[in-house]
């Protein structure tokens, strides 16, 4: 049972690392994909734990721009600008997401049937944003200001419906305000790093007490897998999306939510 157990973590650790920065929801894949595995961890941690893979995905493959920024930030306004549009964008699911933890974690993260709605919805509003003839102000990450990055990151707190996506709401409001696609998802890249950190620590602080000498094992392998298969994601994402849009997600949700609820309705 527990190699069984290992095996499934490595499957949803893949999952979370393919789906954590394309605009799917990795979250909602994740608690669908272990709900009809009977997959069930310690309150819900392995799920937000597990996303320390990611965020080392994005670490290790923008290295040298992250490096960049953080010498340039002493003395370049430009890289300042972009330091605090980062943070102002983070605050707002800062504030909620520390708020509204215990609804998030035991209300949401409980109802299947809520991530489908998400999935389903999300879908046909990034359909519909895919194909509005819209004309982008902004190119450049680092030339978005600081009212834009807090706008994003309102619209990034939808976000704690699991479902929603993360990346697609941040993508998605980006883009309604005058972004290319490219910057948008990488804007999306860049924000992830605090707020997927942040949510790291609360849930770890909450929970650390609680954490099982197997429950770390699971997350251990989850966290590896989910890294592998981020790496992957995060270095090919921004041409594709840059060619090819977001139809090809926003459809890939579409069929997902509706899976889920035909399952759902089948065997509960």
């Amino acid at each position: 049972m527990a190699d069984q157990t290992i095996v499934q973590a490595l499957l949803l650790g893949v999952l979370e690392g393919l789906t954590e920065f394309i605009p799917v929801s990795s979250t909602g894949h994740i608690l669908l994909a272990g709900h009809f595995l009977g997959f069930d961890s310690t309150g819900k941690t392995f799920e937000v734990l597990i996303q320390v893979g990611a965020i080392l995905a994005i670490l290790s493959v923008y290295a040298a721009r992250l490096w960049k920024i953080a010498t340039d930030l002493p003395s370049d306004p430009k890289t300042q600008r972009f330091v605090a549009g980062i943070l102002l964008a983070f605050l707002p699911a800062a504030v909620i997401g520390g708020l509204a933890h215990g609804f998030i974690k035991t209300i949401l993260f409980e109802s299947p049937m809520t991530i489908c709605i998400a999935l389903l919805v999300g879908g046909v509003i990034l359909l519909w944003i895919d194909k509005l003839p819209l004309k982008p102000k902004y190119e450049d990450v680092m030339d978005y200001p600081p009212s834009l990055c807090f706008k994003i990151g309102l619209f990034q707190c939808l976000a704690m419906i699991p479902g929603t996506s993360r990346s697609g709401a941040t993508i998605a409001g980006a883009l309604l305000m005058g972004t290319d696609k490219r910057s948008a998802a990488e804007f999306s890249f860049f924000l992830a790093m605090p707020t997927m950190a942040g949510a790291f620590a609360l849930d770890l602080y909450k929970n650390y007490d609680v954490l099982t000498a197997n429950d770390v094992t699971l997350i251990v392998a989850g966290f590896i897998s989910a890294f592998i298969s981020a790496v992957i994601v995060v270095r090919y994402l921004l041409d594709y999306v840059s060619k090819h849009g977001f139809a090809l997600f926003a459809w890939w949700r579409i069929f997902v939510g509706s899976a889920g609820l035909i399952g759902l309705w089948l065997i509960g």
